[in-house]
């Protein structure tokens, strides 16, 4: 239930006209309340004057949208409202031209002096769009814009006014920043093509602007080498925490001039680098030599916990990429890397299993030789999985039926998903057995079983085979029952079973940053 003083501060902002006269009289602690029920309630106007007038150094939006004593709400896991975010965009510049038009000395600025906007706790809605929400690419565009617009403003207004001020001791150098002043927006950024210039211009600016764009997650998607490697040289090595890039198609020889950018980043904790075509089936001399490049910056990482390196073709290369690792990785993506039996056995035994809570092996055929090594990785991280993916992997009854013994033992596991693999409904069935004896366990993601599908199914089956072939409703309306009375036996009726990908599991569920 929402707290008194929440009930409170909703009457306040209920009228703009009246909490804008009344800010100035606030007590500065309430205003972190002020400014999220005036979030929540979408009430641009006041949302706009509480960030001008905000009293701390900081603006942390984890901090103040999160689930808290005076709202039931977890804002901050919600998709993030298009015009509140607007109307924060909107504050700051006010704030920011207030300052820089009334030209007040630090002193007279110390008790409230905005330095900092943390925006990286919002989430970004994925998939699903609406006109009410704003997604990470949609928000990156607005923060670059309106760095870049300060900027602009920023320079007109000291040119104009700079003749008026020289010589009273007050002027700023043309072209100059007053540090004191300036205010950093810290983001987490989506770039693409057609963003780049737009957010490479607002980081280029950053050294000399009011406001300063600062990246800790970077994702781009479907950029060169060369535009790749201009972005990185222009984040804050401090701030930076997290490095994907997604869709490049750079390959060893492309990614050869990015690699030594990662050291650079010392707070780094996640890298991701999937889709990136990535191959060392067949290396020639020269992709050898990008090979240990990369192997090179793996090995200068120091804090590295989360590696995603799906779709890379990286067959008997694993012990060098992971060995030089320095931190024991909690996180691990290898889906559709060829894997052979001494990167599993090698993955089972090193110092990374024991540590892992997170392990994606979906498109590596664990149905013959793989089968045994994969057993012992789930043994050897049964005290930490929390998340196994395991999609597409060929995985048949009898496969099953040999892991799930070492399944039983993850005793962490909240997700698993065994979907697209060629199982009956009785290998559902032992699998949904095994699932209720899991203390913590929340979603099963599973396939539909081969024993719904309508005759001539083609044996084993491929994934375009259970796309090809229609499903008997009926039988899988039964199967539907048998599982949901297994759950209902075992007083586990929390666990989510579904046919469907599931997206809603957050990796920051898992706690890795």
């Amino acid at each position: 239930m929402h707290s008194l003083v929440f009930f409170c501060a909703q009457k306040v902002i209920s009228d703009h006209a009246s909490t804008r006269k009344a800010l100035d009289y606030i007590p500065r602690e309430i205003y972190p309340v002020l400014f999220k029920a005036a979030f929540l309630d979408i009430r641009t106007l006041v949302l706009r004057d509480v960030v001008q007038r905000w009293p701390f150094s900081i603006l942390n939006f984890s901090t103040i949208l999160k689930r808290c004593k005076h709202c039931d709400r977890d804002v901050i896991r919600e998709k993030p409202n298009k015009q509140c975010l607007q109307a924060v965009i909107m504050g700051v510049k006010d704030y920011l031209m207030n300052e820089l038009r009334q030209n007040r000395t630090p002193v007279s600025r110390k008790h409230r002096l905005l330095r900092v906007v943390d925006l990286t706790g919002l989430q970004d809605d994925g998939d699903r769009q609406d006109a009410d929400t704003i997604g990470q690419w949609s928000r990156t565009v607005a923060l670059a814009k309106a760095c870049i617009d300060i900027s602009r403003t920023s320079k007109r207004d000291e040119y104009s006014s700079s003749k008026r001020r020289k010589g009273k001791g007050g002027a700023l150098l043309d072209g100059a920043c007053d540090s004191q002043m300036c205010v950093e927006i810290h983001a987490n950024l989506f770039i693409t093509s057609n963003s780049y210039t737009t957010v490479r211009d607002a980081l280029q600016i950053g050294k000399t602007s009011l406001l300063c764009l600062k990246c800790r997650d970077l994702r781009a998607e479907e950029l060169s080498a060369k535009k790749t490697v201009s972005i990185l040289e222009l984040l804050d090595p401090v701030v930076l925490r997290k490095i994907e890039l997604r869709y490049n198609n750079l390959g060893l020889s492309g990614l050869n001039a990015v690699f030594p950018y990662f050291p650079i980043f010392g707070n780094l904790i996640s890298l991701k680098l999937p889709y990136s075509n990535i191959d060392v089936r067949h290396m020639t001399p020269e992709m050898e030599e990008s090979f240990q490049s990369m192997v090179a910056a793996f090995s200068q990482l120091p804090n590295v916990k989360e590696l995603n390196l799906a779709s890379s073709r990286l067959s008997g290369r694993i012990r060098e990429l992971l060995s030089v690792l320095q931190k024991p990785l909690e996180s691990l993506e290898l889906a559709y890397c060829y894997l052979l039996p001494t990167d599993a056995t090698y993955l089972a035994t090193s110092h990374h299993a024991p540590f892992l809570r997170k392990l994606d092996l979906s498109g590596n055929n664990l149905s013959d030789v793989l089968l045994g090594p994969f057993c012992q990785i789930l043994q050897h991280s049964s005290t930490s999985l929390v998340y196994l993916d395991i999609m597409e992997c060929r995985v048949m009854d009898r496969q099953l039926t040999s892991f799930l013994p070492a399944l039983r033992q993850c005793s962490q596991l909240q997700y698993f998903s065994c979907f697209c693999n060629p199982i009956s409904s009785q290998g559902l069935k032992a699998l949904l057995h095994t699932a209720v004896l899991l203390p913590v366990l929340k979603i099963v993601v599973h396939p539909i079983p081969v024993d719904c599908y309508e005759e001539g199914l083609p044996w084993p089956p491929s994934t375009y085979d259970l796309i090809d072939y229609s499903i008997d409703q009926e039988k899988l309306s039964r199967v539907d029952a048998e599982l949901n009375e297994i759950r209902l036996k075992a007083v586990r009726t929390d666990i989510v079973t579904t046919v469907e990908l599931y997206n809603d599991f957050s990796l920051d569920m898992l706690q890795l940053y």
